[in-house]
């Protein structure tokens, strides 16, 4: 036997090329399995550091978007009702924290018996938080002083989230009833942009799309609110239990977002437009109630903190002043009477006028009004 013969009968048999190009595979499954438990135990480590050092529990696990969202929807339960036309309105009869809802879903603007009768006809004030008075008391909203600046009765129909299209809606739903002798509709930047929404802060809404250049009405009637469990999405699902995402997207201005159940029904960037035919109501409205109506706009605190952000909020502000003005309605920028304190940040509790803002702004109105006559 030669020495080459040899050496092939003691050699093992070659592998099949199959099976040479099984190995790397299951190589690369491994690797990514080790890469994947590395992963996951990181992650676990992270969440329970954070929970230990900055929460405290370590085995209460609470899905925080359900949680946040089940207790928004308790809150609001008591604070409003349903409307099917608008979405939801102030319950009258309700009372807590400084704030008074009394008939007609009106926010209370002070006393009104013997001796203290306003006169004339009332002047009615729309919008959305900021003409609501979030975080100040009855006493201290704009339209509350407002009419101690006039001594006629004004009607706070303001409603916390609403869109600008909600605000015309309330008007002309508040105008026929009251008679109003002027109409204030306040708005802020981020008013035009809930135009573009069906539904806000877990609560659906009526918008509007065009047709033909006219404006159609859409989501009418407004459904009850969801039941929040039913408004999660399969990430919020998974990834709500984390604390540690909690705590990552609060420094990023993300939480609102996760937290928050907003549906778009429009295209982003289409708010302005139907803003804008929707001043066009406005006019239809002052036409057909008689009383002048007037356009105010305010302003996010966020504004005096961020030249990029007051630049876009303005720019949207300007634009829908600007509408206002061309059908034909009054307008009050509060920009520069604000900026003229020389610290506005100081007018602002956190996200909306304090006391001294909103005199600030009640003065302002006056004054337009009494270039209407309306004293």
């Amino acid at each position: 036997m030669n020495k080459p013969d040899a050496q092939r009968r003691s050699s093992p048999p070659p592998r099949p090329a199959s099976e040479n190009r099984a190995k790397p595979g299951r190589e690369w499954l491994r690797n990514a399995g080790l890469v994947v438990a590395s992963l996951v135990a990181g992650l676990v480590l992270i969440e329970f550091t954070c929970r230990a050092i900055a929460w405290g529990y370590l085995f209460a696990y609470p899905n925080f978007v359900l949680t946040a969202r089940t207790t928004l929807a308790e809150g609001d339960r008591g604070r409003y009702r349903h409307d099917p036309q608008l979405g939801h309105v102030p319950r009258a009869g309700y009372s807590g924290g400084g704030t008074t809802i009394e008939d007609g879903g009106l926010r209370r603007t002070g006393p009104v018996g013997a001796g203290t009768a306003l006169a004339g006809p009332p002047i009615l004030a729309v919008g959305d938080s900021y003409t609501f008075g979030d975080e100040v008391d009855d006493g201290q909203t704009w339209p509350a002083q407002l009419q101690a600046l006039t001594g006629r009765r004004v009607l706070n129909g303001g409603v916390s989230g609403y869109g600008f299209d909600q605000s015309v809606l309330r008007a002309e739903q508040l105008a026929p009833k009251v008679g109003p002798a002027a109409i204030v509709v306040g708005f802020i930047a981020d008013d035009i942009r809930r135009t573009e929404m069906r539904r806000l802060w877990s609560a659906d809404k009526p918008y509007f799309v065009l047709e033909d250049g006219a404006l159609v009405p859409r989501g009418v009637p407004v459904p009850e609110r969801a039941a929040p469990a039913s408004t999660l999405s399969t990430a919020q699902w998974i990834l709500g239990y984390s604390y540690a995402l909690d705590l990552l997207l609060r420094p990023l201005n993300l939480l609102h977002d996760w937290y928050g159940d907003h549906q778009r029904a429009l295209p982003a960037g289409s708010g302005p437009t139907i803003a804008c035919r929707l001043a066009d109501r406005l006019a239809a409205l002052q036409k057909s109630s008689g009383a002048p109506v007037v356009v105010l706009a305010a302003y996010d605190p966020v504004v005096w903190d961020d030249p990029a952000f007051a630049a876009e909020q303005r720019k949207l502000t300007g634009g829908l002043l600007a509408c206002a003005d061309k059908a034909g309605l009054q307008t009050i920028d509060s920009f520069d009477a604000l900026a003229a304190t020389g610290s506005p940040r100081k007018l602002y509790v956190t996200w909306h006028m304090n006391e001294a803002g909103n005199r600030l702004v009640a003065e302002l109105v006056a004054r337009k009004l009494a270039t209407l006559g309306i004293r």
